[in-house]
C-alpha cells in the first residue's frame, strides 16, 4: 500500500473515531464526505437526489464540486484538512 494510501486510511479513522471537544460542523462533514468519496469513487456518478432530499443532495453537491479531481489529490486534501484540525 501506498505512503498516501496509509496516511488518507489513517485520517478517514481519526474522523471517524474522533471524541472529545471535536465537532464538526455540517459544512465541514460535507467536505470530508466529498473528499472521500472522490478520492475512493472518483467523479460522481447518478442524478441528483429530488428536491426534499436535504441530505442526499447536499452530499452530492458537496462531491460533484470535486469533480475532475484526482484521487491521489483528492486524499491528500483530506489529510491537508484532517492536520489543520489536530
Amino acid at each position: 500500500m501506498s505512503d498516501l494510501k496509509t496516511r488518507f486510511d489513517e485520517a478517514v479513522n481519526y474522523i471517524q473515531n474522533a471524541e472529545g471537544d471535536f465537532k464538526p460542523s455540517n459544512e465541514l462533514k460535507l467536505e470530508f464526505y466529498g473528499l472521500y468519496k472522490q478520492a475512493t469513487e472518483g467523479d460522481v456518478s447518478g442524478k441528483r437526489p429530488g428536491m426534499m432530499d436535504f441530505v442526499g443532495r447536499a452530499k452530492y453537491d458537496a462531491w460533484e464540486k470535486l469533480k475532475g479531481t484526482s484521487s491521489e489529490e483528492a486524499m491528500q486534501k483530506y489529510i491537508d484538512k484532517v492536520e489543520a484540525l489536530k
